[in-house]
């Protein structure tokens, strides 16, 4: 568990953000996990307002830095981070509070964060996400369970460190919103399709980090399937084109179910029953006889592999 004013580790999940932004009270809007950056698997999302991406960090020169980082007051909402951990949600809240759709209802909490904050610089902003309690309980509700406390500890040099970034357009431009630069990076305008510019630059950039790095994630922000769906249902005429919509929604709904029952899983805390087990286990007496069994079965998938095929 996290400890009080620190935020956790969560998993990079499309189940696990759509649950984040539901709890956030934003409606209108789900993740959805890109597996490809084809223009068609982007299509098949669309509308698309925003992309989060996990790489692994790097410390970049500014010659390395794609864009122009723009300085001083400007309308489009970002801060700094300032806070180990937080990365995965203030990417998140980097796309909501620049969502310009008028079909996104960004609910109570997160309305009055940006009108408190609208006057701020980006290290203020920065330290009223990190102490906006409702928004780190709701993230923190993602921590693990560990049977000890430890205190947590910064990275050494040779540790891996993935970090969020999000981009999104906003007024016609498209924007890079990472936390650890000084401000938004500007990528350059659009006219129809802000896609056509973020698709080139993500394909680029894991181009550049291909011979040494495989670990990317993409995620987007998508409108509301379900939603969708049901004004497509409204208005459809014909048999088939109403069975093929209500078929989208069966599959829609069943993986939200599995979602859900995922999410439960991964907050669920499973150390008493584990420690339950093992204590029958050991006024049984079969407790050490299990464990030098499957340290026997280690150690013969290990000699194993180390032989190699005969």
């Amino acid at each position: 568990m996290a400890a009080n004013g620190q935020w956790c580790l969560i998993e990079s999940d499309p189940g696990v953000f759509s649950e984040l932004i539901k709890d956030f009270g934003c409606t209108g809007l789900q993740v959805e996990e890109l597996w490809s950056l084809d223009e068609c698997a982007f299509n098949e999302l669309k509308p698309v307002h925003g992309l989060i991406f996990l790489f692994k960090w790097k410390n970049e020169s500014e010659q390395d830095q794609q864009g122009k980082v723009v300085y001083g007051d400007t309308d489009i909402f970002f801060a700094k981070q300032v806070i180990n951990n937080a990365c995965a949600t203030q990417a998140i809240i980097s796309v909501l509070l620049n969502i310009e759709s008028k079909d996104i209802s960004l609910g109570d909490t997160l309305t009055q964060f940006r009108e408190f904050t609208s006057s701020f610089n980006p290290a203020l902003k920065g330290m009223s996400l990190t102490n906006a309690d409702r928004l780190r309980e709701v993230h923190n509700s993602f921590a693990r369970q560990n049977m000890f406390e430890f205190d947590s500890k910064s990275a050494e040099k040779d540790d891996d460190v993935y970090h969020f970034v999000a981009f999104v357009p906003f007024k016609d431009r498209v924007y890079e919103l990472d936390g650890l630069k000084p401000g938004p990076i500007d990528h350059g305008p659009f006219t129809d399709d802000w896609l056509t510019v973020v698709r080139p630059l993500l394909q680029s950039r894991v181009a550049r980090h291909a011979a040494t790095e495989i670990t990317f994630n993409l995620m987007a922000v998508v409108g509301d399937k379900l939603m969708a769906l049901d004004r497509e249902l409204r208005a459809a005429e014909g048999d088939m084109l109403i069975a093929d919509i209500k078929n989208k929604m069966r599959i829609e709904e069943e993986k939200r179910a599995n979602y859900k029952i995922e999410n439960i899983r991964r907050k669920h805390n499973y150390i008493p029953l584990i420690m339950e087990m093992l204590k029958i286990l050991s006024e049984k007496g079969m407790l050490l006889p299990l464990t030098e069994k499957a340290k026997e079965k280690l150690a013969s998938k290990s000699s194993t592999k180390k032989a190699g095929p005969s």
